[in-house]
């Protein structure tokens, strides 16, 4: 043991961890902080990350919320290709919109796999009016969405919410991931779209049996 390890000792002076000496650094927190979300695969909540740093959560989310203003920045600096963004039920980088044409052209290069207007239109009626089954999503649609709903699940946009008390009938809601991919935080996030979509009491009487 080294005299510096013995002083330590005799002092009481307890070791500090590699994520210790990390935050103990000038702007350490925030370097922790990029590291953690440059490598997370789904938004984190700010307590998650607090957890696994041992810091209060409010400090983690001043730090989150000091680094999203240090991305945007101002017109004086350099544009950056993306943001910090609290979607989904956490935080998470996303691209910038700005440059949401050059990500699209990579991304999409040689693939087709984008989203029917069908789809689309389905994903629409489960996000307003969830959760709801395939009976009344056709009678809103006023076709069948047996093929569509079967897309968005393994797109995993939608999920199973349990059946309907009355007819049994599968209900399905929208999931984390498409909050995710409308950079949203919440449902209550959804423009105001309700007006345009019919009244729901209008399908009471469909069955629903269909699942």
């Amino acid at each position: 043991m080294s005299t510096s390890e013995s002083v330590a000792d005799q002092a009481g002076v307890a070791e500090q961890t590699p994520v210790q000496e990390v935050l103990a650094r000038p702007g350490g927190l925030e370097a922790a902080l990029e590291a953690i979300l440059m490598v997370a695969e789904a938004p984190l909540p700010a307590d998650r990350i607090a957890s696994v740093l041992e810091v209060p959560t409010a400090q983690v989310t001043e730090a989150l919320h000091s680094l999203r203003a240090e991305y945007a920045g101002d017109e004086r600096q350099r544009q950056r290709g993306f943001e910090l963004r609290e979607a989904g039920g956490g935080w998470r980088f996303y691209s910038h919109p700005a440059v949401s044409a050059v990500v699209d052209a990579f991304v999409l290069e040689g693939q087709t796999a984008r989203l029917t207007q069908a789809a689309l239109e389905t994903l629409a009626v489960i996000a307003y009016r969830q959760p709801v089954s395939r009976g009344r999503i056709s009678a809103i649609r006023g076709v069948n969405v047996d093929s569509v709903v079967r897309t968005l699940l393994t797109r995993g946009l939608v999920e199973d919410a349990g059946r309907d008390e009355e007819g049994g009938a599968v209900l399905y809601r929208t999931t984390s991931y498409f909050l995710e991919r409308l950079g949203l935080r919440t449902l209550d996030d959804l423009p105001p779209l309700a007006p345009y979509l019919p009244d729901i009491d209008a399908f009471d009487d469909i069955d629903g049996a269909s699942s």
